[in-house]
């Protein structure tokens, strides 16, 4: 406790030329705070400050998942980045900083070039955590996600979804507005009605459920995951759809539960973000 007083007082005497005598209580915004602030201007002095003060705590600290995502917010190349937001993920899901990290990760897949890796963190951040007030931002990184990947279809509602969730925030808003004249068309032609003999259609099937754990463009890639996952005793599949992404899923599960025993085994085993999904 005595080495994270000492380095809050570090981090203030950074930021304004007079300190209080007295340690400030540190806080996860206080943290937050202070670090970026000092990156800046310095920011290797403040990458060093959250390395000493992560060796200074215990993971089991409840502060301990907010220093890894300044870490890695503040990291100096894309694999330490990655590292430290996923630490956060994985390690620390159930933290308030866990929505943070997986909208941090969709963004830097995305400015890497690899949209369909955006996509992944993305949904998964909407999915896991949909009352997160990150999901409108999640909607938009989704969307130009998609768009990069030519499918329009999937990323255009995610573009109102974005629009509807801005609320006041005018600078956000209008980034999204930039995107939302791709998605205007002709509102399509109204079908004929159906004859009275056609009205009653046929029930829907039962609906299963499958565990995605790759959606990429490459075939390789794709044929490396199906060995993987062969090997590990999985019985995998090839999806394609509209998007032109190879989606390689794991199972036919007539219930959700089964499905998420199965994506808990893919991720002790594999790793990565597998996710359920909902299939006809």
């Amino acid at each position: 406790m005595r080495v994270r007083l000492a380095l809050g007082v570090t981090l203030l005497a950074c930021v304004s030329p007079s300190v209080s005598a007295q340690a400030p209580a540190l806080t996860p915004d206080s943290i937050r705070r202070l670090a970026l602030t000092v990156a800046q201007t310095r920011p290797d002095s403040a990458r060093a400050m959250i390395r000493r003060l992560l060796a200074g705590m215990s993971p089991k600290d409840s502060l301990y998942p907010g220093v890894l995502l300044e870490a890695g917010r503040l990291g100096s190349d894309p694999p330490t980045v990655t590292t430290q937001l996923q630490r956060v993920v994985v390690e620390y899901g159930r933290s308030v900083w866990a929505d943070s990290a997986l909208l941090l990760l969709a963004q830097l897949s995305f400015v890497q070039g690899d949209p369909s890796a955006a996509v992944q963190a993305s949904e998964r951040m909407r999915r896991d955590y949909p009352d997160s007030p990150l999901k409108p931002r999640a909607d938009f990184w989704e969307a130009r996600a998609y768009f990069e990947l030519k499918d329009d279809a999937h990323g255009c509602p995610l573009v109102q979804e974005a629009l509807d969730g801005a609320q006041n925030d005018i600078e956000f808003k209008n980034q999204v507005a930039f995107y939302a004249p791709r998605c205007a068309a002709p509102p399509p032609a109204a079908a004929p009605a159906p004859a009275e003999s056609a009205v009653k259609s046929a029930p829907a099937g039962p609906r299963t459920y499958a565990v995605q754990v790759l959606a990429v463009k490459s075939a390789p890639q794709v044929d490396d995951m199906l060995n993987r996952l062969k090997v590990m005793g999985f019985v995998a599949r090839v999806v394609r759809d509209t998007s032109g992404l190879f989606k390689v899923r794991v199972g036919h599960y007539a219930t959700k539960d089964e499905a998420l025993r199965t994506q808990r085994r893919l991720k002790i085993r594999l790793g990565g973000q597998p996710f359920v999904v909902e299939e006809p």
